[in-house]
């Protein structure tokens, strides 16, 4: 078992499909199955079950996750410590893509701040030492310290004939064709705020994520709802609140409990919590 297999096996049980964690590791498909058949014959156990759509986790994978997560934190630690320059403090810090780039770049002069020295490194998804990211995407293992919530908007294509409403009614919604994210929780709860006004929506197009959904809504496909920082200054894309909606996400720092201690997650942490106090 080395380091390339573990970095194969996180791939796939995060992105949960062979195709999407080869294209996020750059390999054919191919190749990441047979890395993943070799992993599975040297534990003799295995880690997911091949479908139609996708792979199902076993048991087995929820155990090595976390193991696998530690290991190869660790070895990218030890990189960074025989090559990083002197008088710094290293970071791997998780981005994920459905964030407000506006907001991002807010955060990350704060954290420049909080943390004299930083050398940061950005990757994707549940890697890195802490991860900025929505609340409801945290996992099971992780902390969470929340630094803003922002609302949940209706995003129209620029020409919408909604566009001169001041804010939209469900009812108005009738007709309308509508770009989905069902793998994200927020389509689930726009769906019960709506009622039996969801019935009455023409689906359009699903989108993996939000910021897929936010291109859709872009290109004039149709309408979406997304958070308000996505949607900032995307140009072809206008929002307007839905009435009588709350529906809002909290986005904040995500952190396994033994990585607080590490000098740059808790600096991050002391200066975030002393803002909010």
């Amino acid at each position: 078992m080395d380091i390339r297999q573990l970095k194969a096996f996180i791939a796939v049980f995060e992105e949960g499909n062979i195709t999407q964690a080869a294209k996020r590791l750059h390999l054919s498909q191919p190749a990441l199955s047979a890395t993943i058949q070799q992993l599975e014959q040297q534990l003799e156990v295995q880690l997911f079950q091949r479908q139609a759509r996708g792979t199902a986790l076993t048991d087995a994978a929820r155990v090595l996750y976390p193991a696998a997560r530690r290991l190869v934190n660790e070895m990218g630690e030890l990189h960074q410590l025989l090559h990083q320059p002197q008088d710094c403090t290293p970071l791997i810090l998780g981005l994920a893509a459905d964030l407000g780039p506006a907001d991002v770049a807010h955060f990350l002069r704060q954290a420049y701040q909080a943390v004299n020295g930083l050398l940061l490194e950005t990757v994707s998804t549940c890697a890195g030492d802490i991860r900025l990211d929505e609340e409801s995407q945290r996992c099971e293992d992780e902390l969470f310290l929340p630094l803003w919530e922002e609302a949940y908007v209706l995003a129209l294509p620029a020409h919408s004939a909604l566009a001169n409403q001041q804010a939209i009614k469900p009812l108005q919604l009738c007709g309308q064709d509508l770009v989905a994210c069902p793998e994200h929780p927020s389509h689930q709860r726009f769906a019960s705020i709506l009622g039996p006004a969801a019935k009455e929506l023409v689906l359009a197009a699903r989108a993996a994520n939000l910021q897929q959904a936010l291109v859709l809504v872009a290109a004039g496909i149709g309408i979406a709802l997304l958070p308000q920082g996505l949607c900032q200054g995307v140009a072809g894309v206008i929002t307007r609140p839905l009435a009588n909606m709350r529906l809002n996400r909290r986005i904040g720092l995500c952190y396994l409990p033994e990585n607080q201690n590490k000098p740059a997650v808790s600096l991050l942490r002391q200066y975030f919590m002393s803002q909010a106090g």
